[in-house]
Parts: structure tokens; C-alpha cells; sequence
């Protein structure tokens, strides 16, 4: 089994622009996955891994393998070479190279009567993987990123979602190209917007369903909310007028679940 034991190891080096660039990970069609768990995940969620690398201090070649698959690549590294690499501050002594997924909106397969969240322009890592979190605590059938403006697989996004990034059906596109896709497979749109809209409770969410939020500091575009069949909004008995956009989400989310009879 091949063994690296140099930070300057120029595949070592590789790994760092993996981890610290958009471009590279966009380039070689690969990203980095630190801790076991996430690795876990993320072939539970049907993604390739491509390369174990571990620190033997910490994990057996055989829980490597098991983790990794059969077809993975195996690298036992040296601890300063995982440090460099790793992305927390918390070591576990496991990395894995995976191979990323088309998030094109035709690769999302829905099932009967699905119940999506959209958020258009999330900016923050942390918002993204807090609203992939409640994705996943509440089954959607999926996740749409409308105009994202991060990478999806920076490894800021797969720490703050908890691996959940590898748990959701999630697509990308603008919000035009999201907007022709919901219309286009008959999937109501409810807007989060303070703009002519309705308490969000009377809303009926039985059918397809999509839950559309934006960003707390601009809200959704005009073309969302000219785009809704119904503008909902959340009451509030505050000083303010807006949310953190992950919290709103989940406000809408656990309504529309308690609304189709969810049940854990």
C-alpha cells in the first residue's frame, strides 16, 4: 500500500488546491471529505469514493477499507501531511477524495406529490448547511439552490450541513431555469415574502410544493414573487420584520410536513 510522508508530496499538493479552490474541485470533477461520519454519508448517499487517506494512529488499513469500498485507492499518511489537509480543527485521521454529482435540475428524480425547498442566493456557508440539516430532518424531496453563489461541495458547506449535502436530492440553476422547472412539473410555488402575501398557516400544502425563501438581507427577487401561486408570510410580534432565513425555512418546512400527516 503507497504511503506519503512529505507535505510536499506534489499530490499531497493537489489536495490542498482541492480543498482551498472552487476551480480545482470544478476542474477534476473531485472534492475533499474529512471524518468518518461524512464519509460515511456520503456513500450512503451514493457518491464514489475515489481515495482513502488516513493516519494509521487512528484507523486500521481495514476500517479504512471498510469505509472506502472496494474500489477505492488507500494512502496511509503521516499526521503533518493530514493536518495539512484537514479543514477542522478536530482530528480524526481520515480523508476521502469523492467524485462529485451532476446537480443539474433533469438529474433530480422526484417522487409523487413532492414537497421541495428553494432558497435563492444563499450566501453563507453556515445558512446552506443549516437549511440542508432541516432538509434532511424533514425528508424533502429535495433541495434547489436558485443563483448559488458557493460551491457546493467547499468544504465550509459539508461541515456546517453535518454531511447532510450527502443525504439530499439537491440541484442547482438559475432562477429562471428554477422557476421553468417547477411550472413545468405542475409544482405550486409559495414565496416567502413580506409582499402582498398571507399567513403562511392557510396555505394548503398537500400538493407538489415548493417552499421558496431568499436571503434576510434583499428577500426574494421580483420574478419569484411574480412566479408564486401564493406569497406566504410568517407573523411576527417583534421590533423586526425578518428571520434568519434557515429558521423561516424550517417554520414553512415542519408546517407543510404536519399538514400531509408526518410522522417520524
Amino acid at each position: 500500500m503507497k504511503q506519503i510522508t512529505s507535505t510536499q508530496n506534489p499530490y499531497i499538493k493537489q489536495l490542498v488546491q482541492l480543498q482551498d479552490k472552487a476551480r480545482a474541485r470544478k476542474q477534476s470533477g473531485t472534492f475533499i471529505i474529512e471524518g468518518q461520519r461524512e464519509i460515511m454519508l456520503a456513500t450512503k448517499g451514493g457518491y464514489e469514493i475515489e481515495t482513502i487517506l488516513f493516519v494509521s494512529d487512528f484507523f486500521t488499513e481495514n476500517e479504512a477499507r471498510q469505509l472506502g469500498g472496494r474500489t477505492a485507492q488507500y494512502i496511509e499518511i503521516a499526521r503533518d501531511v493530514y493536518q495539512k489537509l484537514a479543514y477542522r480543527d478536530t482530528t480524526e485521521g481520515i480523508i476521502a477524495i469523492a467524485i462529485t454529482k451532476n446537480t443539474n435540475l433533469d438529474s433530480l428524480q422526484l417522487k409523487d406529490n413532492p414537497l421541495i425547498l428553494v432558497a435563492e442566493a444563499p450566501e453563507k456557508p453556515g445558512n446552506i448547511g443549516a437549511l440542508l440539516r432541516t432538509a434532511d430532518a424533514a425528508g424533502l424531496d429535495a433541495v434547489i439552490i436558485a443563483n448559488p453563489k458557493s460551491d457546493m461541495y467547499s468544504p465550509n458547506i459539508i461541515r456546517s450541513s453535518v454531511g447532510c449535502i450527502f443525504t439530499n436530492n439537491i440541484a442547482t440553476g438559475t432562477t429562471g431555469e428554477v422557476i421553468e422547472y417547477l411550472n413545468n412539473n405542475n409544482i405550486n410555488i409559495y414565496c416567502a415574502t413580506l409582499q402582498d402575501s398571507t399567513s403562511y398557516h392557510e396555505q394548503n400544502y398537500n400538493s407538489p410544493t415548493a417552499l421558496v425563501v431568499g436571503t434576510e438581507a434583499t428577500g426574494l427577487t421580483q420574478e419569484w414573487r411574480d412566479a408564486a401561486k401564493q406569497n406566504i408570510i410568517i407573523p411576527m410580534g417583534g421590533a423586526i420584520d425578518s428571520m434568519n432565513v434557515s429558521v423561516a425555512a424550517a417554520i414553512l418546512i415542519f408546517e407543510a410536513k404536519r399538514q400531509r400527516g408526518f410522522t417520524n
